[in-house]
Order: structure tokens, then C-alpha cells, then sequence
């Protein structure tokens, strides 16, 4: 009979996607392994290969659809000696517009996952993007709203038949639980009444999981800064010769110093290299540094697993090559997914020092600011030396200040004089 194609969930934290592409159309004939389409998750555009051998009978959902939900029908395929007339499902009834719109699955669950989580403090609420709009604008409470969508998803029949509450500030759903909404005009709406000129630029898949995640990180993670300065007149001067000596095959950048100071510092105290959980505080093995990467489509941190085993070298080399095919989309789940400690660097935008928000279920980031010429103070004597300052946002949960500081000192100590990273 007739295999159903769906949307498939290419990362942890996935519940909807854009079918960016189609790369096979109906009446193609495919086998598994062959790349049929192309998803814009949450973290990047990736290809989906089909896992039966057999034809395209029907394509469900337009390519350049958004907001199509895990585990929703997109395509069917014809086993050997079928025919579009075997075909038993419906097209959706009510697919995604390209902007983002209102969906449903072809298929109706008979038992729509109860959304009984939602009603429980601090936990997910999956609604679409027009219910999440009709609450907002009805004062509903999603949490007290039961989803028929796919796997208990809320959508707008349901919205519809809820009931109106008052029009006071509303918990927010999703990522951001716990937000209060302003009862005000939002930017556009206020635009637009004001007579503003503006561009709308839409935003893609990934600035708003990005925007969630980090709303969530800000609302529910107790964050705490520590910022310590680093001379680096050592460090440069290092630097500079390894590059002479590497003759152009290799160049290292502060930040390859920084990562492997990071994941030393990480190893010699493991206390920082941890994550909080309910029921324990997780202590990593490994020092997996992810580094904060600006692409088109938005931020994302690829990981240098096990940074601490590796050379500067290497290092750059990988910070390079993974860097690069961030902002081609191009990476695998594994290469960004995971992690126990990241680092963002904006000293090459002249920034002297700043304070990054925690990427969860991590602890700890390090942002890194600019090597700035300034007096110092050696062996008593005023002279003129490169001072880097570096904060450390900690998830207080897990890490409290005097672990902070202490891994503060050991990545000082590793940062301001390069060699002992090489014992």
C-alpha cells in the first residue's frame, strides 16, 4: 500500500519546519538513500533521503511551505505496481501558507495527545503560529487549552471554541513560559498607526528558535557574571611566531587560543564543566567547546569536541571548517547539538567587554572582548600592555560564584602564558 512521507524531526528541539526544496517531483522514481527534499530546521537546511525504494505518487506540501509540524504527512510514495489511484489520503486539508500560516495533518489522530504537561508549571505549550497569535489577541491562556492538532499541537479550531479570559497580561507560551505580554501595540502595529516607514524582513526558522531559546535562557536560568582581565602581550607574541613558522599553511587567531584556554581550564577544574538537571547537576567528561558563529540565517554554535586533546593546529583548522559550513547551512546535527561550554567572541568588532546570555542545558559561556592597549602595572613599574577582558555568564544552579572565579583563574593563568597549555 501506499507509504506516507512526513515531516521528519532532524534535531532535539524541532516541532516544525520549513520544506525549503523539493528535489524529486511526483513520478520520480526513488530508492532509499536518495536525497528528496530539503528542511530548514531549526538550525540549519538539511536533506532528507527517502527510506523506501518506489515512486512519487503525490507531493502534499508545497515547497517554501513553513510551520509544517514533525511528524506530518509531505509526500506519499507508490510501492511497486501502484498507481495514483491507490492512493488513500487526502492532501491536507488546511497546509501552512509560505509565511508561516495555519496547518493540520491530512490524517486525524483518533487520540490526540492530552497536553496534560502544559498545564504544569514552566513546561512546553505546542501551538502554531496563528493560534499563538489568536490567544494573544483573545487573552487566552494556552495551557488551559486542549490541542487536537498532530500530538496534541493547538490550532485554530481550537482557539475558536475556548473561552475568552480577561484582558489582563497573559503567561507566554512555547520557550518563553512565563513572559508577560504588553496589552500595547506590538512594533507594527504601532508602525503602522503612526504613519513609520519600515521593511518587514520575515524571520526565518532558525532567528526564532533562536529568539525562543534564548528568551527561555534569560526567564527560567539564574544567570551570574564574572569578568576578569588578561594580559596578552605573551599570548600575541606567540601567536605571531607560529604563524612565521607556518609559512601560510596554518594561522591562528586569539580565538584558537582562547578555546583550547577555555577547554584547559575546563579539565583543571571540572566543577565549571557541568550542566543543572532537577534531580542532579551533570559533570562532563569532556571539554566540548561550542563557538558562537554569526550567519545569514541567524546564530549557531558548532562544537570542537574534546578541545582539550587537541593542538592550536587543529583547532583552527576546525573552527574554520565548521564556521564555514554554518553559514552554508551545511551541518550535521552532531556538529552543533550538544556541548558543555561555549564561547563568543566580538573583540574583532572592537567590543571591550560584554555579557552573553547561557545557551541551555549548558552552564557556562565566555564572552570574549577586544585586546586593548592600556597602562599596566609589571614588577612595580607602570609600562604599556594588552589587556583582554573576558566574562563569565554561569547558570547559579549549577555553578555559584566562588566555582566561577576559580575557573576564571585557571583559564587566566593558561591565556596569559600559551606555553603551560602544552603541559
Amino acid at each position: 500500500m501506499p507509504i506516507q512521507i512526513t515531516m521528519p524531526a532532524l534535531s532535539p528541539t524541532m516541532t516544525e519546519g520549513k520544506l525549503a526544496r523539493w528535489t524529486k517531483k511526483e513520478g520520480d522514481k526513488v530508492k532509499a538513500g536518495d536525497v528528496i527534499a530539503e528542511i530548514e530546521t531549526d538550525k540549519a537546511t538539511m536533506e532528507v533521503e527517502a527510506v523506501d525504494e518506489g515512486i512519487i505518487g503525490k507531493i502534499l506540501v508545497a515547497e517554501g511551505t513553513e510551520g509544517v509540524a514533525v511528524n506530518t504527512p509531505i509526500a506519499v510514495l507508490l510501492e511497486e505496481g501502484e498507481t495514483a489511484g491507490d492512493i488513500k489520503a487526502a492532501a491536507p486539508s488546511s497546509q501552512p501558507s509560505p509565511r508561516g500560516g495555519e496547518g493540520a495533518s491530512p490524517v486525524k489522530e483518533e487520540k490526540p495527545v492530552q497536553q496534560q504537561a502544559a498545564i504544569e508549571k514552566g513546561t512546553r505549550v505546542f501551538a502554531s503560529p496563528l493560534a499563538r497569535r489568536m490567544a494573544a489577541e483573545k487573552g487566552i491562556n494556552l495551557s488551559t487549552v486542549k490541542g487536537t492538532g498532530p500530538h496534541g499541537r493547538i490550532v485554530k479550531d481550537d482557539l475558536q471554541k475556548a473561552p475568552q479570559s480577561s484582558p489582563s497580561p497573559q503567561r507566554g507560551e512555547g520557550r518563553g513560559e512565563g513572559a508577560v505580554r504588553s496589552s500595547g501595540p506590538d512594533a507594527k502595529q504601532l508602525a503602522d498607526m503612526l504613519g513609520m516607514g519600515y521593511t518587514e524582513i520575515p524571520n526565518n526558522s532558525i532567528k526564532k528558535i533562536v529568539a525562543s531559546r534564548l528568551l527561555e535562557s534569560k526567564q527560567t536560568v539564574p544567570h551570574f557574571y564574572l569578568t576578569i582581565d588578561c594580559q596578552i602581550d605573551d599570548l600575541l607574541a606567540a601567536r605571531e611566531k607560529l604563524n612565521a613558522d607556518g609559512k601560510g599553511v596554518y594561522k591562528l587567531s586569539v580565538n584558537d587560543f582562547v578555546v583550547k584556554a577555555s577547554a584547559m581550564a575546563l579539565m583543571a577544574h571540572p566543577a565549571a564543566n557541568v550542566a543543572w538537571t532537577d534531580n542532579a547537576i551533570l559533570q562532563y567528561d569532556s571539554a566540548d567547546i561550542s563557538v558562537a558563529v554569526a550567519t545569514p540565517n541567524g546564530l549557531i554554535t558548532p562544537i570542537v569536541k574534546a578541545a582539550h586533546t587537541k593542538g592550536l593546529r587543529q583547532i583552527s583548522e576546525e573552527v574554520k571548517d565548521l564556521a564555514g559550513r554554518a553559514r552554508e547551512g551545511k551541518l550535521k546535527p552532531v556538529e552543533f547539538q550538544g556541548g558543555t561550554f561555549s564561547v563568543s567572541n566580538l573583540g574583532m568588532y572592537g567590543i571591550k567587554d560584554f555579557g552573553a546570555i547561557i545557551n541551555p542545558p549548558q552552564a557556562c559561556i565566555l564572552a570574549v572582548g577586544a585586546g586593548i592597549q592600556q597602562p599596566v602595572v609589571k614588577n612595580g613599574q607602570l609600562a604599556v600592555g594588552t589587556v583582554m577582558s573576558v566574562t563569565l555568564s554561569v547558570d547559579h544552579r549549577a555553578v555559584d560564584g566562588a566555582v566561577g572565579a576559580e575557573y576564571l583563574q585557571h583559564f587566566k593563568r593558561f591565556i596569559e602564558n600559551p606555553v603551560s597549555m602544552l603541559v
